[in-house]
């Protein structure tokens, strides 16, 4: 049975449709999915994310233990400052993607894919010999994804702080619309700027409404699942489930940028000898040049209808108007600007590799 956040009734009362995602009931949209992808792209739109998983490391050795299991570089984070990265397996793959943020000396925060907060703590405890405190918070916060070119502005009267000035990837802690505590993060899964706001539970819903009031003006808008799609897929961001997952290659996904081999972690040297030795496949991104819409799954090939490999995601951009997906091929057939083609019912429909983000 699915799990509700502390608004799912609420969404479901201004008429979201309601499916299950990562064993929660959440909303695919309201007024349509295009509709909320513009309103997102062009003014501010909001998202409930309380689905994803939240983990706290306090202790001395927080540190050490996160360098050990983390891709990147944990040490060069500093209180208020985020950080991307993903959980290596032992066998080349990808135990999930997260967020670490530096709360204090001593004290970080992971936010992890719902559908894998388990697997994450259980991962976590086993490699956990430095006693640190370790603890699933996923429960006591609701999250609200601001996100927009108006983000800022319209939520800006809500707290202390001075929203438009945030950097990208760092957070303030404190006050906002009323709730205590707040985390408000200048990051988000859309490409369209904005952010994410943490409170607890009990302040969900005076927090939503606030957020709703404050961004009447900007014509501010609920948003779903379908939605966060689009968007993230226009910017070419993984989805763990479908362009990542434990048998992908992080490195063949494109994640080397947050692999940091200045230090060691778990199969760093097989993961630095597979850098070596060179990428076998390249998750790339790709733009059909005919009609149809690429999904996941689907067979890639060459000019000579040989498979060259296989799409992840896929979806009709509501901005460019035009079907667009990312993939997996062997890594000749990587470079922006070569001609494929995606197997969809049957015909060859041709396809052009391009470099995301899809949108400028």
């Amino acid at each position: 049975m699915s799990k509700n956040t502390i608004l799912s009734e609420h969404h479901a009362a201004l008429g979201a449709k309601m499916v299950e995602f990562a064993g929660f009931n959440l909303p695919i949209h309201y007024s349509g999915i295009k509709d909320e992808h513009e309103a997102v792209r062009k003014s501010v739109g909001v998202f409930d994310v309380s689905h994803m998983g939240e983990i706290l490391f306090k202790g001395e050795k927080a540190l050490e233990l996160l360098q050990l299991l983390s891709s990147n570089d944990v040490s060069r984070l500093h209180t208020g400052k985020i950080q991307y990265a993903y959980f290596p397996n032992k066998t080349g793959g990808i135990i999930d993607d997260f967020l670490t943020y530096q709360l204090d000396d001593n004290e970080y925060l992971l936010v992890v894919n719902a559908s894998n907060t388990q697997k994450c703590l259980d991962w976590i405890q086993k490699h956990n010999q430095h006693g640190v405190k370790v603890s699933d918070i996923s429960d006591t916060l609701s999250l609200f994804a601001v996100q927009g070119p108006n983000a800022a502005n319209a939520i800006n009267n809500l707290t202390e702080f001075d929203l438009p000035k945030m950097e990208y990837y760092t957070f303030v802690k404190g006050n906002f619309a009323g709730a205590e505590n707040a985390i408000i993060s200048a990051t988000g899964y859309t490409g369209a700027g904005g952010f994410e706001i943490y409170v607890e539970n009990k302040n969900a819903k005076k927090v939503w409404d606030a957020i709703f009031e404050a961004g009447g003006k900007y014509d501010i808008k609920p948003a779903g699942l379908g939605a966060r799609d689009t968007l993230r897929l226009e910017m070419g961001f993984c989805l763990y489930g479908n362009d990542i997952d434990e048998s992908t290659s992080p490195l063949e996904a494109g994640l080397g940028w947050v692999t940091k081999f200045n230090k060691e972690f778990i199969n760093s040297e097989a993961l630095k000898s597979e850098k070596e030795a060179g990428l076998k496949n390249k998750l790339i991104g790709f733009e059909l040049l005919e009609r149809g819409v690429p999904r996941k799954d689907y067979t890639i090939v060459n000019q000579e209808g040989e498979k060259i490999g296989t799409v992840t995601s896929g979806t009709q951009s509501p901005t460019l108007k035009k079907s667009i997906g990312l993939g997996y091929v062997k890594s000749e057939y990587s470079k922006t600007g070569t001609e494929i083609y995606i197997q969809i019912r049957n015909k060859n429909v041709k396809a052009i590799v391009k470099k995301p983000p899809f949108i400028r």
